[in-house]
């Protein structure tokens, strides 16, 4: 599943932009419940790494059992944080 999949299944549009805010609460609500229901490890780990960018993200230990999945995830929160700093 593509970021732009993502998008389009949570919020109805492939272009973050034209996400309409009132929006943003009842499709990190579906993510979080798909999230508790998904049981393909490169799908859980996209659809965090989408809850991350919402700020809703749940605990990396809670959330992955397998530990080079914590660690993937520890590597995207780093790369989203340089990332933010332009760099």
């Amino acid at each position: 599943m593509t970021f732009e999949d993502q998008l389009e299944r949570y919020f109805g549009t492939r272009d973050p932009a034209a996400i309409a805010p009132q929006a943003v609460p009842a499709a990190v609500e579906r993510m979080q419940v798909d999230l508790g229901l998904a049981t393909v490890p490169g799908e859980r780990f996209a659809l965090w790494c989408m809850l991350f960018l919402f700020g809703q993200a749940p605990d990396i230990d809670a959330t992955f059992e397998d530990r080079s999945e914590r660690d993937l995830a520890r590597d995207f929160i780093e790369m989203s944080e340089k990332a933010g700093q332009g760099g």
